[in-house]
């Protein structure tokens, strides 16, 4: 079934946590500065900058060799998401429609530029969020949210609401089944059939949780995450982040493309 095969791949990210490899060793601390790190300077370009974003690259191809995640999966994520970020760009070449470029007597407006630049700024931040997630797993990153003195209600939230995700499409699989089980060719697939469904699945996951949270106060649950696993600081970590950090301030205060390009021209 498809649904069966989208609710196994959800959870195929944290699978791929369990690797062990020199990006999944790293302490998920380090990580999560170094990927926001990333995210906050790639978003702190300008909209008319493209190429100057095209050396970020760099950072989701090391995690995807050095952690061996397969590209192929990560490409489909942002695939998958990717129209939203096309809605919100589309319609920059409408609104502005002045000039920048002309290359080969083809003029290019100022809202096509913002538009790609939107597109390239969408695939490199949620590919650097989604490569987190797959060397460190969601828990390690409310782990280490938890370590940088992160509100405990908070990364409380955030970890019950990424496990209730998966109860919500684990009620709703049972449904599915039972529902194709008992309908022959396309009978009882109808739109009333599915708002009956959406009904039920609200009712039932509500049951689901609540016998969930009893069982959590039943082993001693009291509002703090607790994990078994303990990360401390190692001297790959520093090396780590020291080189990330200043790879980061490199590409962000050089135009490595412009630099490339003026060195291209000199050798010939």
């Amino acid at each position: 079934m498809a649904f069966d095969k989208e609710y196994f791949n959800m959870g195929y990210l944290d699978t791929l946590s369990y690797k062990d490899t020199f990006v999944h060793r790293l302490d998920p601390r380090i990580k999560l500065i170094v990927i926001l790190s990333f995210i906050i300077t790639v978003v702190s370009y300008n909209k008319y900058e493209v190429l100057s974003l095209a050396p970020f690259f760099i950072l989701p191809v090391l995690f995807i060799s050095l952690g061996d995640i397969p590209a192929g999966f990560i490409l489909k994520k942002i695939l998958i998401v990717s129209p939203f970020a096309f809605f919100i760009g589309i319609f920059n070449p409408v609104l502005d429609t002045g000039a920048m470029y002309n290359i080969a007597g083809i003029e290019i407006s100022g809202g096509w530029v913002s538009f790609f630049s939107i597109m390239v700024k969408f695939v490199l931040t949620i590919s650097a969020a989604l490569l987190l997630i797959a060397t460190t797993s969601f828990p390690g990153i409310c782990n280490a949210l938890l370590k940088l003195k992160a509100p405990e209600i908070f990364v409380s939230q955030l970890l019950f609401l990424y496990r209730y995700i998966f109860v919500l499409m684990e009620e709703a699989m049972k449904m599915i089944r039972a529902r194709d089980m008992r309908s022959f060719d396309k009978k009882g697939k109808g739109i009333k059939i599915f708002i009956n469904l959406i009904s039920v699945l609200f009712i039932r996951t509500i049951e689901r949780s609540e016998k969930i949270y009893q069982a959590m106060l039943s082993r001693g649950f009291q509002g703090r995450i607790e994990t078994m696993k303990i990360h401390r600081l190692a001297a790959a970590d520093i090396v780590f982040a020291l080189v990330s950090f200043v790879l980061l301030y490199f590409l962000r205060r050089y135009d490595v493309v412009i630099m490339l390009g003026n060195l291209f021209n000199g050798s010939m």
